[in-house]
Protein backbone atom coordinates (compact mmCIF):
# COMPACT_ATOMS: atom_id res chain seq x y z
CA UNK A 1 0.00 0.00 0.00
CA UNK A 2 1.26 3.49 -0.84
CA UNK A 3 2.61 5.57 2.05
CA UNK A 4 1.06 8.72 0.53
CA UNK A 5 -2.08 8.63 -1.60
CA UNK A 6 -3.36 11.80 -3.27
CA UNK A 7 -6.73 11.17 -4.89
CA UNK A 8 -8.62 13.52 -7.24
CA UNK A 9 -7.27 16.57 -5.42
CA UNK A 10 -8.73 19.90 -6.48
CA UNK A 11 -8.37 23.49 -5.28
CA UNK A 12 -10.21 26.51 -6.59
CA UNK A 13 -9.94 30.18 -5.66
CA UNK A 14 -13.15 31.75 -6.90
CA UNK A 15 -13.18 31.20 -10.66
CA UNK A 16 -9.51 30.13 -10.72
CA UNK A 17 -8.64 26.43 -10.58
CA UNK A 18 -5.16 26.12 -9.05
CA UNK A 19 -5.13 22.33 -8.75
CA UNK A 20 -7.27 20.37 -11.17
CA UNK A 21 -8.19 16.82 -10.12
CA UNK A 22 -4.69 15.38 -9.60
CA UNK A 23 -3.82 11.94 -8.25
CA UNK A 24 -0.50 10.28 -7.39
CA UNK A 25 1.05 7.85 -4.90
CA UNK A 26 4.35 7.94 -3.00
CA UNK A 27 5.97 4.83 -1.59
CA UNK A 28 7.55 4.66 1.86
CA UNK A 29 11.21 5.69 1.88
CA UNK A 30 10.97 7.28 -1.56
CA UNK A 31 12.26 10.67 -2.72
CA UNK A 32 9.42 12.10 -4.79
CA UNK A 33 10.14 15.18 -6.92
CA UNK A 34 7.41 17.68 -7.78
CA UNK A 35 8.40 19.96 -10.67
CA UNK A 36 6.64 22.86 -12.29
CA UNK A 37 6.88 26.61 -12.93
CA UNK A 38 5.35 29.41 -10.88
CA UNK A 39 1.57 29.19 -10.92
CA UNK A 40 1.57 25.49 -11.81
CA UNK A 41 -0.10 24.44 -8.56
CA UNK A 42 2.86 23.20 -6.53
CA UNK A 43 2.33 25.31 -3.41
CA UNK A 44 -1.43 24.79 -3.40
CA UNK A 45 -0.88 21.03 -3.62
CA UNK A 46 1.67 21.02 -0.80
CA UNK A 47 -0.52 23.18 1.45
CA UNK A 48 -3.37 20.69 1.06
CA UNK A 49 -1.04 17.76 1.69
CA UNK A 50 0.29 19.25 4.95
CA UNK A 51 -3.15 20.33 6.21
CA UNK A 52 -2.71 24.09 5.86
CA UNK A 53 -5.37 24.41 3.18
CA UNK A 54 -8.65 22.55 2.81
CA UNK A 55 -9.18 20.89 -0.59
CA UNK A 56 -12.14 21.91 -2.70
CA UNK A 57 -12.42 18.22 -3.52
CA UNK A 58 -10.37 15.05 -3.18
CA UNK A 59 -8.36 13.37 -0.44
CA UNK A 60 -4.82 13.10 0.93
CA UNK A 61 -3.95 10.07 3.06
CA UNK A 62 -0.47 9.81 4.63
CA UNK A 63 0.52 6.62 6.45
CA UNK A 64 -3.16 5.76 6.81
CA UNK A 65 -4.10 9.19 8.23
CA UNK A 66 -6.71 11.25 6.40
CA UNK A 67 -5.13 14.73 6.35
CA UNK A 68 -8.43 16.45 5.64
CA UNK A 69 -10.18 14.92 8.66
CA UNK A 70 -7.24 14.65 11.07
CA UNK A 71 -4.76 17.41 10.15
CA UNK A 72 -3.12 17.63 13.61
CA UNK A 73 -2.51 13.88 13.75
CA UNK A 74 -1.05 13.95 10.25
CA UNK A 75 1.17 16.97 11.00
CA UNK A 76 2.67 15.12 13.96
CA UNK A 77 4.41 12.71 11.57
CA UNK A 78 5.55 15.44 9.16
CA UNK A 79 8.65 17.57 8.92
CA UNK A 80 8.03 20.73 6.91
CA UNK A 81 10.77 22.94 5.45
CA UNK A 82 9.40 26.08 3.82
CA UNK A 83 11.32 28.20 1.34
CA UNK A 84 11.89 30.82 4.07
CA UNK A 85 13.17 29.84 7.51
CA UNK A 86 10.95 30.33 10.56
CA UNK A 87 13.75 29.96 13.14
CA UNK A 88 14.63 32.65 15.66
CA UNK A 89 17.49 34.95 14.59
CA UNK A 90 18.79 35.73 18.10
CA UNK A 91 18.83 32.11 19.28
CA UNK A 92 21.84 29.98 18.50
CA UNK A 93 21.58 26.76 16.53
CA UNK A 94 21.38 24.49 19.57
CA UNK A 95 18.70 26.65 21.22
CA UNK A 96 16.61 26.75 18.04
CA UNK A 97 16.64 22.98 17.74
CA UNK A 98 15.79 22.48 21.41
CA UNK A 99 12.93 24.98 21.15
CA UNK A 100 11.48 23.14 18.14
CA UNK A 101 11.80 19.84 20.00
CA UNK A 102 9.93 21.29 22.99
CA UNK A 103 7.03 22.19 20.69
CA UNK A 104 6.70 18.46 19.96
CA UNK A 105 6.65 17.64 23.68
CA UNK A 106 10.11 16.08 23.82
CA UNK A 107 11.72 15.88 27.28
CA UNK A 108 14.75 18.10 28.04
CA UNK A 109 17.36 15.33 27.95
CA UNK A 110 15.85 13.82 24.81
CA UNK A 111 15.69 17.11 22.89
CA UNK A 112 19.22 18.18 23.86
CA UNK A 113 20.61 14.81 22.75
CA UNK A 114 18.69 14.98 19.48
CA UNK A 115 19.83 18.58 18.88
CA UNK A 116 23.49 17.62 19.33
CA UNK A 117 23.05 14.64 17.00
CA UNK A 118 21.55 16.82 14.26
CA UNK A 119 24.20 19.53 14.61
CA UNK A 120 26.81 16.81 14.12
CA UNK A 121 24.94 15.22 11.22
CA UNK A 122 24.48 18.53 9.41
CA UNK A 123 28.09 19.63 10.01
CA UNK A 124 27.00 22.52 12.20
CA UNK A 125 28.60 21.44 15.49
CA UNK A 126 31.03 24.37 15.60
CA UNK A 127 28.27 26.84 14.68
CA UNK A 128 25.84 25.40 17.24
CA UNK A 129 26.53 28.16 19.78
CA UNK A 130 26.48 31.02 17.29
CA UNK A 131 23.29 33.07 16.75
CA UNK A 132 21.20 32.03 13.76
CA UNK A 133 21.44 35.54 12.29
CA UNK A 134 25.22 35.06 11.91
CA UNK A 135 24.79 31.95 9.74
CA UNK A 136 25.41 31.93 6.00
CA UNK A 137 22.46 31.13 3.70
CA UNK A 138 23.64 27.55 3.31
CA UNK A 139 24.01 27.08 7.08
CA UNK A 140 20.55 28.57 7.67
CA UNK A 141 19.02 26.15 5.20
CA UNK A 142 20.73 23.20 6.82
CA UNK A 143 19.63 24.19 10.32
CA UNK A 144 16.07 24.72 9.07
CA UNK A 145 16.04 21.17 7.68
CA UNK A 146 17.54 19.88 10.93
CA UNK A 147 14.75 21.60 12.88
CA UNK A 148 12.14 19.86 10.72
CA UNK A 149 13.77 16.53 11.56
CA UNK A 150 14.00 17.10 15.32
CA UNK A 151 11.03 14.80 16.06
CA UNK A 152 12.10 12.10 13.56
CA UNK A 153 9.16 12.59 11.15
CA UNK A 154 8.08 9.81 8.82
CA UNK A 155 7.77 12.20 5.88
CA UNK A 156 9.74 15.38 5.11
CA UNK A 157 8.34 18.13 2.86
CA UNK A 158 11.12 20.20 1.28
CA UNK A 159 10.36 23.36 -0.68
CA UNK A 160 13.28 24.42 -2.90
CA UNK A 161 15.96 23.20 -0.45
CA UNK A 162 18.98 24.37 -2.48
CA UNK A 163 17.72 27.65 -3.94
CA UNK A 164 20.02 30.62 -3.42
CA UNK A 165 22.79 28.82 -1.54
CA UNK A 166 26.40 28.02 -2.39
CA UNK A 167 27.46 24.95 -4.37
CA UNK A 168 29.06 23.14 -1.43
CA UNK A 169 26.03 23.57 0.83
CA UNK A 170 23.76 22.40 -2.02
CA UNK A 171 25.88 19.27 -2.42
CA UNK A 172 25.78 18.57 1.32
CA UNK A 173 22.00 18.99 1.42
CA UNK A 174 21.53 16.60 -1.50
CA UNK A 175 23.72 14.04 0.30
CA UNK A 176 21.65 14.47 3.47
CA UNK A 177 18.39 13.97 1.56
CA UNK A 178 19.70 10.70 0.13
CA UNK A 179 20.82 9.57 3.60
CA UNK A 180 17.37 10.33 5.00
CA UNK A 181 15.88 8.09 2.31
CA UNK A 182 18.34 5.33 3.25
CA UNK A 183 17.15 5.66 6.87
CA UNK A 184 13.55 5.14 5.75
CA UNK A 185 12.28 8.73 5.67
CA UNK A 186 9.92 9.59 2.82
CA UNK A 187 10.81 12.88 1.12
CA UNK A 188 8.51 15.12 -0.93
CA UNK A 189 10.69 17.60 -2.80
CA UNK A 190 9.55 20.63 -4.79
CA UNK A 191 12.28 22.11 -6.94
CA UNK A 192 12.89 24.05 -10.13
CA UNK A 193 16.34 22.45 -10.52
CA UNK A 194 15.59 19.71 -13.04
CA UNK A 195 19.11 18.27 -12.86
CA UNK A 196 18.80 18.06 -9.05
CA UNK A 197 15.56 16.08 -9.33
CA UNK A 198 17.12 13.82 -11.95
CA UNK A 199 20.06 13.14 -9.65
CA UNK A 200 18.33 12.24 -6.38
CA UNK A 201 14.62 11.53 -6.95
CA UNK A 202 13.25 8.01 -7.23
CA UNK A 203 10.17 9.27 -9.05
CA UNK A 204 9.09 12.64 -10.42
CA UNK A 205 5.82 14.33 -11.31
CA UNK A 206 5.56 17.28 -13.70
CA UNK A 207 2.73 19.69 -12.93
CA UNK A 208 1.58 22.44 -15.30
CA UNK A 209 -1.57 24.56 -15.15
CA UNK A 210 -2.82 22.60 -12.16
CA UNK A 211 -2.58 19.18 -13.80
CA UNK A 212 -0.07 16.33 -13.60
CA UNK A 213 1.21 16.00 -17.16
CA UNK A 214 3.53 13.06 -16.46
CA UNK A 215 4.96 11.07 -13.56
CA UNK A 216 7.30 8.13 -13.08
CA UNK A 217 10.96 7.26 -12.77
CA UNK A 218 13.44 9.12 -14.96
CA UNK A 219 13.66 6.05 -17.21
CA UNK A 220 9.87 5.84 -17.50
CA UNK A 221 9.61 9.54 -18.33
CA UNK A 222 12.26 9.13 -21.02
CA UNK A 223 10.16 6.40 -22.63
CA UNK A 224 7.08 8.64 -22.73
CA UNK A 225 8.40 10.66 -25.65
CA UNK A 226 10.39 10.14 -28.80
CA UNK A 227 13.51 12.27 -28.69
CA UNK A 228 15.92 12.88 -31.53
CA UNK A 229 19.33 11.24 -31.31
CA UNK A 230 22.39 13.46 -31.44
CA UNK A 231 26.08 12.80 -32.04
CA UNK A 232 28.73 15.35 -31.12
CA UNK A 233 31.84 15.34 -33.34
CA UNK A 234 34.98 17.12 -32.18
CA UNK A 235 36.80 18.23 -35.33
CA UNK A 236 38.89 21.11 -36.61
CA UNK A 237 36.32 21.97 -39.26
CA UNK A 238 35.42 25.63 -39.72
CA UNK A 239 33.50 25.28 -42.97
CA UNK A 240 29.72 25.80 -43.04
CA UNK A 241 29.65 24.17 -46.47
CA UNK A 242 30.87 20.86 -45.07
CA UNK A 243 28.10 20.89 -42.44
CA UNK A 244 25.57 21.46 -45.23
CA UNK A 245 27.00 18.60 -47.30
CA UNK A 246 26.94 16.26 -44.29
CA UNK A 247 23.28 17.03 -43.63
CA UNK A 248 22.42 16.64 -47.32
CA UNK A 249 24.14 13.25 -47.55
CA UNK A 250 22.32 11.69 -44.57
CA UNK A 251 18.59 12.02 -45.06
CA UNK A 252 16.57 13.09 -42.03
CA UNK A 253 19.57 14.59 -40.26
CA UNK A 254 20.20 18.13 -39.04
CA UNK A 255 23.76 19.34 -38.62
CA UNK A 256 24.78 22.30 -36.49
CA UNK A 257 28.28 23.77 -36.39
CA UNK A 258 29.18 24.95 -32.89
CA UNK A 259 31.32 27.97 -31.99
CA UNK A 260 34.22 25.68 -31.02
CA UNK A 261 34.19 24.25 -34.60
CA UNK A 262 32.69 20.95 -33.47
CA UNK A 263 29.54 19.54 -35.10
CA UNK A 264 26.30 18.20 -33.65
CA UNK A 265 24.37 15.84 -35.91
CA UNK A 266 20.73 15.21 -34.91
CA UNK A 267 18.77 12.26 -36.26
CA UNK A 268 15.29 10.91 -35.73
CA UNK A 269 16.50 7.30 -35.75
CA UNK A 270 19.68 5.52 -34.74
CA UNK A 271 22.33 5.63 -37.46
CA UNK A 272 25.43 3.48 -37.90
CA UNK A 273 28.49 5.56 -37.14
CA UNK A 274 30.80 3.96 -39.72
CA UNK A 275 29.23 5.56 -42.84
CA UNK A 276 29.39 8.96 -41.17
CA UNK A 277 33.04 8.49 -40.28
CA UNK A 278 33.74 7.40 -43.86
CA UNK A 279 32.13 10.64 -45.06
CA UNK A 280 34.43 12.66 -42.79
CA UNK A 281 37.47 10.70 -44.02
CA UNK A 282 36.50 11.09 -47.67
CA UNK A 283 36.40 14.87 -47.23
CA UNK A 284 39.69 14.96 -45.37
CA UNK A 285 38.16 16.03 -42.06
CA UNK A 286 39.85 14.68 -38.95
CA UNK A 287 37.56 13.52 -36.14
CA UNK A 288 39.11 13.61 -32.67
CA UNK A 289 36.07 12.47 -30.73
CA UNK A 290 32.55 11.21 -31.47
CA UNK A 291 30.04 11.00 -28.63
CA UNK A 292 26.31 10.35 -28.48
CA UNK A 293 24.44 13.07 -26.62
CA UNK A 294 21.80 11.42 -24.51
CA UNK A 295 18.51 13.26 -23.81
CA UNK A 296 18.17 14.72 -20.33
CA UNK A 297 15.21 15.06 -18.00
CA UNK A 298 15.24 18.72 -19.01
CA UNK A 299 14.54 17.69 -22.62
CA UNK A 300 11.65 15.52 -21.42
CA UNK A 301 10.22 18.35 -19.30
CA UNK A 302 10.26 20.80 -22.21
CA UNK A 303 8.67 18.29 -24.59
CA UNK A 304 5.90 17.22 -22.19
CA UNK A 305 4.98 20.61 -20.74
CA UNK A 306 5.84 22.97 -23.59
CA UNK A 307 7.59 25.14 -20.99
CA UNK A 308 11.18 26.16 -21.65
CA UNK A 309 13.48 25.01 -18.85
CA UNK A 310 15.07 28.48 -18.78
CA UNK A 311 11.74 29.85 -17.52
CA UNK A 312 11.68 27.28 -14.73
CA UNK A 313 15.26 28.13 -13.71
CA UNK A 314 14.48 31.83 -13.35
CA UNK A 315 11.83 31.06 -10.76
CA UNK A 316 12.00 29.98 -7.16
CA UNK A 317 8.96 27.73 -7.47
CA UNK A 318 5.84 28.17 -5.37
CA UNK A 319 2.84 30.18 -6.43
CA UNK A 320 -0.63 28.82 -6.70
Amino acid sequence: MAFVRVSNLKKTYGDVTAVDDISFDIQKGEIFGFLGPNGAGKTSTVNMMIGLSRPTAGDVVIDGIDVRRKPKQAQAIMGIVADESNLYKDMDGFENLCFCAALYGMRKEERELRARQLLEQFRLKEAGRRPFKAYSKGMRRKLTIAAALIHSPRILFLDEPTTGIDVESSRQIREMIVKLKEQGTTVFLTTHHIEEAERICDRIAFIAKGQIVASGTVAELMQRISLDRAIHFVTGIQDDEFAFELQKNFEGSQVERKSDHSLVMRLQERLELFPVMEFFHHHGVAVYEAKELRPSLEDVFVRLTGIESSILKKEKGGGK
